[in-house]
């Protein structure tokens, strides 16, 4: 429990789905964590089924504990919005392996301060993949992606234009999602 007696929740979050959630979950456990939402989906943005079931349960007194807080929000206006949010409803953020705690003023400082660092290291982070898949391309070992066959796109529109649902046509076609979605609007 919380000072307040709240309930103290945790949110684990991976990007991928063959990265793994047990070395958060044990931690967030290890917390005092009385129900752990977790999940493995990007963190581009805060629109995610567990995170916003998570914020739907909330209540003054709650305390919502990551371990680090780019699980929660990979840039530093999420985050501080976020926080804001839950400030507001009278609820305090953790992270444990940051050592931030909003309850004080120390904490919503440091916060702050680890996100501005956090949105950095993402944008070099970004920049130098940039880099990276330029000179790729310049040394001819990058193409990008293959295009699809015209006889599988042909397909899709058919099997579209007969009725059948984009999830059956994935099935059927093994191609992604969007891809599906994409040659249905051009198409």
């Amino acid at each position: 429990m919380n000072d307040s007696q709240g309930l103290v929740f945790g949110y684990a979050r991976v990007s991928t789905v063959d990265q793994n959630l047990d070395t958060q979950i044990e931690k967030l456990k290890q917390s005092g964590c009385q129900r752990i939402f977790s999940e493995k989906v990007s963190g581009k943005d805060t629109n995610r089924p567990e995170l916003q079931m998570l914020l739907g349960q909330l209540r003054k007194g709650d305390t919502v504990i990551v371990t680090k807080i780019d699980r929660i929000a990979r840039n530093l206006k999420d985050l501080l919005i976020l926080v804001d949010e839950l400030s507001e409803q009278g609820v305090n953020f953790k992270a444990t392996d940051q050592d931030v705690d909003t309850s004080s003023s120390n904490g919503k400082m440091f916060l702050t301060m680890l996100g501005v660092f956090a949105e950095f290291e993402r944008n070099l982070i970004r920049e130098r993949q940039r880099e990276g898949i330029a000179n790729a391309k310049k040394q001819g070992k990058y193409t990008g992606r293959k295009p699809v066959d015209p006889k599988v796109k042909q397909q899709v529109i058919e099997l579209y234009s007969n009725g059948v649902k984009p999830k059956a046509i994935i099935e059927e076609t093994g191609l992604g999602r969007s891809t599906v979605f994409k040659i249905i609007k051009e198409g």
